[in-house]
This record gives structure tokens, C-alpha cells and sequence, in this order.
């Protein structure tokens, strides 16, 4: 019988697969979860209810104008505690709908880390190949919490303006594309077992940010939980109190791609958010994570981020300036929380140039968000 290669799979000029090539990256992000090759999929038992109470003054902010006026945006929801205070869409989509998250995905590893570590089943300054004996020279002397600092220098490159960068074979890892040819999709843990390396100290000020870490930890993780990484994502999805679907694609050995393959909508990507306010309580009182690990996570020392988001720093797999935890994601995707206050913003946009990313768009949209959760604990006291 006559086939042809899956369209929405393949890769075009520039080594994008067309859901993530300009042209239709916007129906990509927005589409992301019925697109990958393979994922999971999860639904909360029960719904965290959230009350809707807006801040009148939110809209006459000129950060949340420039956010969402922005030709890239998405989506945004302000929350201060249970309570939405600020939300709105593209008039293509809706706070409700799954948008990908990309690396904002990768909080997930923070939380189950700090987990089993609880457990006592990892011990952070092991290294990886203590727990993965077939990991290749990019890792195999490097610490866990090298990896979870992206401290680790080695031959993984990730810059997304350089089409024939390590991030996008990754991506064939990951079931976001197809190999070329006939060639057989690659594992996760052959994917990493190929990474090479000398020294693997970071020799840069600020953090040296590589994907491939969060898909080496996911390793080990699985190595040593004695639940699946799939049960451990449901626990947090229940934890979280999801009102629609958490998906994320899966490598063809099964391992969940927390290095980016989430997707989900921005008002449950804000209830995520307040998770990390609760240390990890779940809406009914289950724990994930660690509360001590996240508290540590904020005050420890670590390597900034580099410019233009050098105010942040890289702690645990979380992006800290101490009162705020979150990620940023490719693409132009953030969460952010302040952990002292409760205010959460969850923001989703997708960036349509040839890389897909804008360091300086990535700068402005963190220091707007940073100013609209200020802004909303001032108001909130007044």
C-alpha cells in the first residue's frame, strides 16, 4: 500500500519539523498535544476551584498591555491564591485550551527529584554514572547537581538560531520528529549515551543551559523510583487539581520528555503554579516534592542566568530570584510564583521567527511578569 512520511513529523528546510517551522509554528503550540509522535495523558480525580475576582487596575497596567498586545501572544492568568485577578487570550485561543510549555515542563523534574531525594534514593552529589553505568563521557563524572544547576559543560549544544544544533536531534528523541530516511527512532538513553565530553566543569559565570540534562536526570529517576515516572506525574496532576488534560510526549523507550513535552491550558498551568506556593500540598492534602527541597532551592547558591535574565538564578531545575520559582519555556512560554505571597502568572506565546526564540522577548516578558505579580501583591494589600 502507497504511504508517505507523517507531514506534520517531518523536517523541512532549516531542520524543523513542520509543526515547529514559522509557517505553522503558531498552529504547532496550539496543537502541540495532538501533533507529537507519542504521549501521555492525564486527568486530575478532583478540580481545584478557583474564584474569579479581577483587579480592575490590571487593566490599565502597561506590562500587561505589552504582553498581550505582543503579535506573539497566547495567553495569560494572574492568580493571587484560589482567585483569578487577571486573565486573557488570543482571539485564536483561550486560557482552556493545552498550548506547549516547552522547557517550562521541566519543573516536573524539580519536584520528583526533590521527592527522591527525600526518600533517600538520590544522592545529589553522586554522579550519573553511579546510577546510569552505560552513560556516555557528557555525563558520566558530572554530579546530579551539576546537572540540576545546568552547571555541566560538555559537546551538547543548544541554540535554537543554529538549525543543525544538538536541541533538534534531540527532538527526534523526544517523538517530536521523524529520523531521516528509514532510520529507526532513537531511545532516550541511546540519545544521552551518545553525548560526549572532556572536563565538564562550567567554566562560565552564569549557568551553561542544556536540555539534555533534564533527559539524563529523567534517566536516573526512573532508575531508582520504585513507582513508574508515569504514576509520579499522575500524582502531581492530582496534587495540582487540574480542571483539563496534562499531556506529554514520550521517547520511544517510554521515558516522558520533562525536558519539554508538556502541554497543557494556561489556567491549569497557573494551578501548577500554586502547587509550588504550597510546597508541593496537593489540594487534597497529598504531598509531591519536597517542601524542605523547594525552601532550600530558593536560598542556596547558584549560578545566574545570563543576561538579559541575569536577575534570576538557576537552582534545583527552577529559575529563583528567592521569592519567585518558575521556568521559561521555548517559544516564549513562562510560570512563575511567588512563593511567599501566592501570586502566580502563567503566560503562553508563540514566537513565529526562523529560531523560534528571541533572547531579548524572553528578557522583557520575565521582567513585565515579575512587575504585574508585584503590582498584584500591592494591590492586594491595599
Amino acid at each position: 500500500m502507497k504511504t508517505h512520511p507523517n507531514p506534520d513529523l517531518s523536517v523541512l528546510e532549516d531542520n524543523k519539523q513542520r509543526w515547529n517551522h514559522p509557517a505553522y509554528r503558531r498552529h504547532g503550540f496550539h496543537n502541540a498535544h495532538t501533533l507529537f509522535r507519542r504521549s501521555w495523558m492525564f486527568r486530575s480525580r478532583n478540580v481545584l476551584e478557583l474564584k474569579d475576582a479581577p483587579i480592575s487596575e490590571l487593566n490599565t497596567s502597561a506590562e500587561i498591555a505589552r504582553l498581550t498586545d505582543h503579535p506573539a501572544f497566547s495567553a495569560l492568568v494572574v492568580l493571587k491564591n484560589d482567585t483569578v485577578v487577571y486573565s486573557k487570550s488570543a482571539k485564536d485561543f483561550s486560557i482552556f485550551q493545552p498550548h506547549s510549555i516547552q522547557s517550562v515542563t521541566k519543573l516536573h523534574i524539580h519536584l520528583i527529584v526533590g521527592q527522591l531525594h527525600d526518600q533517600g534514593l538520590l544522592d545529589l552529589d553522586q554522579k550519573v554514572c553511579h546510577y546510569l553505568p552505560d552513560i556516555g563521557t557528557g555525563y558520566a563524572d558530572a554530579t546530579l547537581q551539576m546537572l540540576l544547576d545546568m552547571n555541566v559543560a560538555n559537546d551538547f549544544s543548544e541554540d535554537y538560531a543554529d538549525p543543525n544544533s544538538d536541541c533538534y536531534t534531540e527532538e527526534t528523541a523526544l517523538g517530536w520528529r521523524l529520523p531521516s530516511g528509514n532510520a529507526k527512532e532513537p531511545t532516550l538513553a541511546a540519545f544521552t549515551a551518545g553525548i560526549t565530553g572532556t572536563d565538564l566543569q562550567n567554566p562560565l559565570e552564569s549557568a551553561d543551559y542544556k536540555s539534555a540534562n533534564t533527559d539524563v536526570l529523567t534517566l536516573v529517576c526512573a532508575s531508582v523510583s520504585p513507582q513508574p515516572l508515569s504514576t509520579l506525574i499522575e500524582d502531581i496532576v492530582d496534587a495540582a487539581g487540574y480542571e483539563g488534560a496534562f499531556h506529554i510526549s514520550v521517547s520511544s523507550d517510554q521515558m516522558p520528555a520533562f525536558s519539554g513535552g508538556g502541554c497543557i491550558s494556561a489556567i491549569d498551568l497557573a494551578r501548577f503554579g500554586l502547587l509550588l506556593t504550597r510546597s508541593g500540598r496537593g489540594c487534597t492534602q497529598t504531598q509531591v516534592g519536597s517542601g524542605d527541597f523547594l525552601s532550600h532551592s530558593t536560598t542556596r547558591g547558584s549560578k545566574s542566568l545570563s543576561p538579559p535574565k541575569g536577575w534570576l538564578r538557576y537552582s534545583n531545575h527552577l529559575m529563583t530570584n528567592g521569592n519567585i520559582v518558575g521556568h521559561a519555556g521555548y517559544g516564549g512560554q513562562y510560570l512563575f510564583a511567588n512563593v511567599k505571597t501566592g501570586v502566580v502568572v502563567a503566560f503562553m506565546s508563540v514566537l513565529e521567527n526562523d529560531a523560534g526564540y528571541d533572547d531579548v522577548y524572553m528578557g522583557e516578558v520575565a521582567q513585565d511578569l515579575a512587575t504585574i505579580i508585584i503590582a498584584v501583591d500591592d494591590l492586594s494589600v491595599k
